[in-house]
């Protein structure tokens, strides 16, 4: 008898972990089917705001091996096949000539996609290493020689548009960046002409965060290449900047999203560009403004995130 307690236990054991098991993997389905949503509603989002590919457009999608150009590829060749408009893509990466770089990774994977594509080999590592004294920063010199190719390889592609993989914490980084060292409120657009006036250049994860692109590039198991010539400066001010914010937003959830939507509410009347804003010729209008500043009140701002009290995430209040 009691055997047969002991079977019937383990077999009731065996069968609730199965549920369980499948209940885990029905979560990881659901979450990442959200996750694919959220990319595409937002990948579609930023293309719609900024009107960044248009009907007949050619769009170089330019591939580094690393999860962003991964992630841009992936959600583009989804975008491109429900979207109202007919627009070609071209994967082309740039084989800088890196020692150990695996030239074979990329290739092999474009071409198991279907998608057309193109590699670009030019040996910039070594006018880099020859150019750049131990311990200073390659990114200067190394975006200047990659640009100048990519731009001769899209006139020899026949492509317009130019899509970079930067996300939005890319954009965040680079307007502390430039407000911390450049003394300019200066950030990464998500659409500008080329240097040479000759191509569109184009952002189409400027809505993304690098959070879901990481979930994303460990889901669709993309073969990353690690990149041995920049990747290795650890004292690079951006990667500073990278981990401040991503402390930030550890310390106080939602600060990035915050810091991001104030860079598309910009009030130039209340900064103190003069050259941005006609200060000089400011006159009384005798009207009441609801735009204008109320010189002599408080700023009102959302109340702190505190215990039972909704609000800012991370400001700090102190009581005197």
């Amino acid at each position: 008898m009691s055997a047969v307690w002991v079977e019937d236990e383990n077999e009731t054991a065996e069968a609730n972990e199965a549920v369980a098991n499948r209940n885990k993997e029905l979560k990881i389905e659901r979450e990442t089917h959200k996750l694919e949503k959220r990319l595409c509603r937002q990948v579609g989002q930023a293309i719609m705001d900024f009107n960044m590919i248009e009907e007949g457009d050619r769009v170089m999608v330019c591939m580094s091996g690393g999860k962003d150009s991964y992630g841009m590829l992936d959600i583009l060749l989804k975008m491109q096949q429900r979207a109202p408009i007919d627009f070609k893509i071209v994967a082309v990466n740039l084989d800088q000539k890196q020692p150990g770089f695996p030239d074979h990774i990329l290739p092999e994977y474009l071409k198991n996609l279907g998608v057309e594509y193109h590699i670009e080999t030019q040996d910039t590592y070594s006018i880099v290493k020859k150019n750049i004294p131990e311990g200073k920063t390659m990114c200067s010199l190394c975006s200047r020689l990659r640009r100048g190719i990519l731009y001769n390889v899209a006139r020899k592609l026949g492509c317009n548009k130019l899509a970079l993989g930067h996300h939005r914490d890319d954009m965040l980084q680079t307007f502390f960046l430039n407000m911390f060292f450049g003394g300019k409120l200066k950030g990464m657009p998500p659409k500008l002409a080329s240097d040479n006036g000759e191509f569109i250049v184009i952002r189409p994860l400027a809505y993304v965060a690098e959070k879901d692109l990481i979930r994303w590039a460990a889901h669709r198991q993309f073969p990353i290449i690690p990149c041995t010539l920049c990747g290795s400066q650890t004292n690079l001010q951006r990667v500073q900047i990278g981990n401040m914010l991503r402390d930030w937003e550890k310390q106080y959830p939602g600060r990035a999203e915050t810091m991001f939507t104030a860079l598309q509410n910009v009030v130039p009347s209340h900064l103190m560009d003069h050259t941005k804003h006609d200060f000089k010729n400011i006159q009384t209008t005798g009207e009441a403004d609801e735009e204008g500043d109320k010189a002599f009140d408080a700023e009102e701002f959302p109340a702190p995130a505190l215990p039972g009290l909704p609000g800012l995430p991370g400001l700090q209040v102190v009581s005197l």
